[in-house]
This record gives C-alpha cells, sequence and structure tokens, in this order.
C-alpha cells in the first residue's frame, strides 16, 4: 500500500501539468469522470476513480457459528483514452484496496500485490478490424466480462470464481461483422500467458489460446448494456446477444488456469496438464427485465484432474467440472430492482463438493452504476457441509 500515496500524487500531477500546457479539462456529469482534451486532438484522457463499501454476515448452519466483516471491497483508478488518433485507444486501472489486489505470497509476482488489473492498447486498424494488446480480461464468462463496478448482485456468482479465464497478458484480434440492417456477429481470437496477471517471471507452463463468437440478432444495446449488470437504460425493444467461448490452456500452471495456487512436483519442477475451458452464455434485455444465463466447463486434456509426480505420488489438481448460472432482474420503480440468481457448480469427483447457491437482491440506482446501494441474501446447500446464510449490503460510489 506504500505506492498508493505515489499514484495519487502522479494522477494529480498529470492534471496540473495538462492544464498548464492549454488542455481542456471536462467534467461533463457525475460519474463520467475527469475527462482531459488536447487543443489539437492529439490524445485524449479520462480519469475515473471509484470504490466499495461492504458489510457481510455469514451463518453457518452446521456449527452455528456467525462471521461479520466490514471493508473496503474494491478501490480502482482508472485510465482511458486515445493516443494520436481515436482509432488507438488504450486503458489503465489500478487497484489499491488490500481486499482486492491479492498477490502478495508468490515468488511468481515476486511476492508484490497485484495493483495493476488493465494495461492495454488496441489499434483499430482496418474498418470493424482491431488488435489489442496487454493485460486486461481475456474472452470468457459474460459475468466475469462484466465491470464489478456495473453488476447487478453485490458480486460475482462461484461459477465465476471457480471457472473464469480472469485476466491475462498476450494478444487479442477483435472483429465486428453486420448481416443485415441489426444483426452482428462479434469475434475475437486470443494468446495469453495461461497464467494470469503480473506475473514477473517465466511461464511454468505454455501458452493459453482462446476464441469467442457473439451473436446480436436484434443490434446493439444501449450504453453497451450487454456487458452490463441490469437493464437500467429500459431497452425499448428487446436486446439479445448469445456467445460462446472455448481455451486451451497448455500444460496449464495454475489449479483454475489463469487463477488458483501454483504447482510443481516434489523437486520443483513444473508439472502441468492441458486444460479445455468452454462457455455458453446469454444476456436479454427489455423495458426493465434482464436475463442472464451461462455455462461452463472444464476438463483436462485426459480427463483426470489430479496431478501425478514421477512416483506416482498425487500433489494437486486442477479445479475441473461444470456450473450452471441464471440471473433474472426486474425494476419495480424506476431506480429499485428485485433480483434472482441460482448458480449450480458440480466440480469433477473428488475436486470438491457440489452446490448450489439461491440469491435473493435488491438495488437502488441513485445515478445508475455510478451511485448505487445493493443488498443480497444468499443460502448456500452444499451435498456435504458447510451449508450457510450470507448477508450482504454494499455502497458503489463512481466519480
Amino acid at each position: 500500500m506504500r505506492y498508493i500515496p505515489t499514484i495519487l500524487m502522479l494522477a494529480c500531477l498529470i492534471a496540473i501539468s495538462t492544464t498548464s500546457n492549454a488542455q481542456q479539462i471536462k467534467a461533463p456529469k457525475f460519474g463520467s469522470g475527469l475527462q482531459i482534451h488536447a487543443q489539437d486532438s492529439s490524445f485524449y484522457m479520462r480519469i475515473g476513480f471509484r470504490f466499495q463499501t461492504l458489510f457481510q454476515s455469514a451463518w453457518n448452519l452446521d456449527d452455528n457459528t456467525n462471521e461479520t466483516a466490514i471493508f473496503i471491497r474494491r478501490s480502482r483508478l482508472k485510465f482511458d483514452g486515445y493516443a494520436v488518433t481515436p482509432k488507438l485507444k488504450y486503458k489503465a486501472e489500478l487497484s489499491l484496496s488490500n481486499r482486492d489486489n491479492g498477490g502478495g505470497n508468490s515468488s511468481r509476482f515476486s511476492n508484490a500485490a497485484n495493483i495493476i488489473l488493465d494495461a492495454s492498447v488496441e489499434w483499430n486498424f482496418h474498418k470493424n478490424l482491431s488488435i489489442w494488446a496487454g493485460q486486461g480480461k481475456f474472452p470468457g464468462n459474460r459475468e466475469r466480462i462484466i465491470s464489478s463496478g456495473n453488476l447487478q448482485f453485490v458480486d460475482r456468482s462461484r461459477l465465476n470464481s471457480r471457472f473464469t479465464l480472469d485476466r491475462d497478458v498476450g494478444v487479442m484480434l477483435k472483429n465486428k461483422t453486420y448481416i443485415g440492417e441489426d444483426f452482428i456477429l462479434k469475434q475475437i481470437l486470443a494468446i495469453g500467458s495461461g497464467e494470469g496477471k503480473n506475473i514477473t517471471s517465466g511461464n511454468i507452463g505454455g501458452h493459453a489460446y482462446s476464441a469467442k463468437l457473439e451473436a446480436l440478432p436484434f443490434g446493439e444495446f444501449k450504453s453497451k448494456g450487454d456487458y452490463t449488470g441490469s437493464d437500467t437504460k429500459k431497452e425499448p425493444t428487446p436486446k439479445l446477444a448469445i456467445a460462446a467461448a472455448y481455451e486451451i490452456n497448455v500444460d496449464a500452471g495454475r489449479t483454475r488456469g489463469q487463477t488458483g495456487s501454483f504447482f510443481t512436483d516434489g523437486n520443483d519442477n513444473p508439472f502441468g496438464k492441458t486444460l479445455n475451458t468452454f462457455f455458453a452464455d446469454l444476456m436479454y434485455k427489455h423495458n426493465g427485465l434482464s436475463i442472464m444465463a451461462e455455462y461452463a466447463n472444464r476438463k483436462t486434456e485426459d480427463g483426470d484432474p489430479f496431478i501425478v509426480d514421477n512416483e506416482g505420488v498425487v500433489i494437486d489438481n486442477y479445479y475441473t467440472g461444470s456450473a450452471i448460472n441464471l440471473a433474472v432482474g426486474h425494476f419495480l420503480t424506476d431506480t429499485f430492482e428485485a433480483a434472482v440468481r441460482w448458480t449450480n457448480v458440480q466440480p469433477d469427483d473428488g475436486v470438491d463438493s457440489p452446490e448450489n447457491q439461491y440469491t435473493l437482491g435488491f438495488s437502488k440506482y441513485v445515478v445508475g452504476h455510478k451511485l448505487k446501494v445493493q443488498t443480497d441474501i444468499t443460502y448456500r446447500a452444499r451435498e456435504f457441509s458447510d451449508n450457510e446464510f450470507t448477508y450482504r449490503l454494499q455502497m458503489d460510489l463512481h466519480f
């Protein structure tokens, strides 16, 4: 956390220096960030800051214990814009909260916190074709790609935490194809490190190769609503997005691909298998109603999740299996929404216990997702133990 004053000071210096050079600084409205425009249109920068304050209380129904916590769930500093031309965009996002940045306990991260979340550039070099490079979210499940500041519930589901591709470092090729007047196809091809964000040493295993195809049969959503929780824009006509993605993570060096713990054999040598992960999802919105559904499946290439060393001893295992996540929400008034979510996780035998989670949530959107209060209660039913209720109350503020 010693870097935070330096980061904030740097942001202030950027703003001051641009002012002295006769740039145009604007803040059009709450939630749009501080916007800096060069007078010669050679660059544009938007600076944003947000945080989430969370109260959480969990009751374990098996041993009748309760655990309560209050913390800053997330605190982020964000930069985005373009350089030289609007066709060359960039994005950077920093994590300032200890609850959010993780890392710090592995030589793979040089024993440092994962402060950098996003650091990427995207060049639109031909019509609707662009190339993206850097660190950011890779094309996996929809719920993960939705920003944590734009979620329908207090936080993401168990499907995401167990199967997401999360962030990685690499290159993506993106394309958008229009078929007729409304039908849109989006395609992404990606190559990543396969080991996630902020790795500071060479790969344990191979790289990850992924592809995603998404169809929008009724045209674009308002304000990128296909990757925003809740129908805050009250789509006047039905909007639908359907997507499928597949990743091959060669000789994956972590238990969940780009996330999870690192592992090696008894002699501290890399010892991995190839992971194959499939996602399918949809998002539907119309007149305050939103429906999101996801399916995830992960398997090792040989169908065996367990890692065995040269002497036949099991040293670890991948998190493999499948999961389903379904969320439905509807606005009861212009700014108040009720939503329900069901998540089913079916790990492979010996990996973990199957479980179901049932969540009821309510959200008050004061200024859309930029200023909101959300609360939800979740019942978790596991096959063998650790059944529990969890209540959460969160405020989200995004300048």
